[in-house]
């Protein structure tokens, strides 16, 4: 997205090496830059591990954050977000598991945080845009005259799937300098520049998660959880089989660590957290064609009322497929409602995730999956 190159724009950095690469760039093709690293949560509020150094919210993703900004000459805070990322994203990470879902916080905190948060923060450092390092393309539509997000040119890194919650305002002041580059590029722009961060390894957990171990942190969030939810019923064809672990431990799709034997493979098919009941069942209980989900946010068009074809992505590193997509309740500005029919059956829909509409590379929208027929 070109922009005048005199314009000043806040950078969001983790201290990897993408985020280190799209300052460097930025430096380069003549924006005044700032470099802002968001501390989202603290440990004791946490548990787990407290030196992940792949966290970009560890000391050492500050630190790396700080050499880069250092070394490219340009200034560098740290901005704790903390409260706002514990009431936005982790509460909801945590209400979103006791329902029985399974939720995506990345999305959230795109939306809440690296964005709405950093644009505030920006606005009042005097800068006219943000930056990430995102593998995803921003565009002015000349006809409609709304800002698109579009799949960036890295097909294996794009990250468009994440970012469907933004705003037209967001979008509006946001720049991806990595939208045509590749991985690989984008670790060479760093050797260029001399950045320590070229051969850093990337981080695949969510941040807060420490350990990648969602059962224990959320034992930590609740101290009195295992409790109130161990012992209940596993159902299969309506028959109590054994015994859970709580029904907030697993998900629908999960195969390994149910608690049932079987001589053939069984998965988890629904979870009822009213009555903590899981459900248990085979493979093609798992296939499902249609679905409906809340807090609906359109990108491309400021409506899907009548219906449109669209390829649909269930999960990040989902195969989009065809399937119709309709506007059934609401505005398409984050509290809609819409239903996706699917050519072809899905397997593991799970409430909770993102679903996300395509039209080519173009992001049409997204919303929260909410329930499957």
């Amino acid at each position: 997205m070109a922009e005048n190159k005199k314009s000043t724009v806040v950078v969001g950095m983790s201290g990897g090496v993408d985020s280190s690469s799209a300052a460097a760039l930025l430096v380069e093709q003549g924006y005044d830059v700032i470099g802002i690293t968001i501390k989202t949560f603290n440990y004791d509020d946490v548990g787990g591990s407290d030196d992940n150094d792949k966290s970009c919210c560890s000391l050492d993703g500050i630190n790396d954050a700080r050499r880069v900004a250092a070394k490219l000459g340009f200034p560098h805070y740290v901005v704790d977000f903390s409260e706002e990322f514990g009431a936005q994203v982790i509460d909801n990470f945590v209400e979103e598991y006791m329902h029985g879902r399974t939720p995506n916080p990345c999305v959230i905190c795109n939306r809440k945080i690296k964005w709405e948060e950093m644009i505030r923060k920006s606005l009042k450092l005097g800068a006219d845009f943000i930056a990430t390092g995102h593998y995803a393309r921003v565009r002015k539509d000349d006809h409609t005259h709304r800002y698109v997000v579009s799949r960036g040119k890295d097909t294996q890194k794009d990250q468009s799937y994440a970012l469907w919650g933004l705003t037209q305002d967001s979008l509006s002041r946001t720049i991806f300098p990595l939208a045509e580059m590749t991985k690989p590029e984008s670790r060479a722009a760093a050797e260029r520049f001399g950045l320590q961060t070229a051969a850093k390894g990337e981080s695949y957990e969510i941040c807060f998660v420490t350990d990648n171990n969602y059962e224990r942190f959320l034992k930590h969030k609740l101290p009195h959880l295992e409790d109130e939810v161990a012992g209940g019923d596993i159902l299969m064809d309506g028959k109590i089989v054994g015994k859970h672990r709580g029904f907030p431990f697993y998900t629908v799709g999960q195969r390994k660590g149910i608690g049932v034997a079987f001589p053939e493979p069984v998965y988890v098919t629904g979870i009822n957290y009213k009555d903590n009941v899981i459900t248990v069942g085979h493979e093609n209980d798992l296939l499902k064609t249609t679905l409906t989900a809340k807090k609906l946010n359109l990108i491309k068009y400021d409506h899907l009322r009548n219906g449109k074809r669209l390829t649909v992505k269930i999960r990040y590193k989902d195969t989009d497929e065809a399937a119709v997509v309709t506007q059934i309740e609401g505005e398409g500005d984050g509290e809609g409602v819409v239903r996706v029919q699917f050519d072809s059956p899905k397997r593991a829909i799970t409430s909770g995730q993102s679903v996300v509409f395509y039209e080519g590379d173009d992001v049409v929208g997204g919303a929260i999956i909410d329930t499957v027929e």
